[in-house]
């Protein structure tokens, strides 16, 4: 789906305080204790070696295996909006 700068831009204009938010539900703890990590799938891997500040790895250590997956999501997640961002 596509949306025209036009209407980005009307959107853009409407104050927070405006958007009536009241049929979104309040996402609290226990919606994260069940939520799902979603990794594409069929992406190449490449190793890297990365210097990070040590409290930063040691969270992600902190939620068991798969830490660096979820560190790699996380950045993907980062590229995706800084890309969806340069588009506007």
């Amino acid at each position: 789906m596509t949306i025209s700068k036009k209407r980005l831009a009307e959107l853009d204009a409407i104050r927070d305080e405006d958007i009536d938010t009241s049929d979104i539900p309040e996402l609290d703890a226990s919606f994260f204790e069940t939520a799902k990590l979603v990794i594409p799938a069929g992406l190449t891997k490449k190793t890297v070696t990365m210097r990070m500040d040590e409290d930063v790895l040691s969270w992600f250590k902190s939620g068991g295996k798969g830490h660096l997956t979820r560190m790699n999501a996380v950045l993907r997640a980062y590229m995706v909006s800084q890309q969806d961002a340069a588009q506007d």
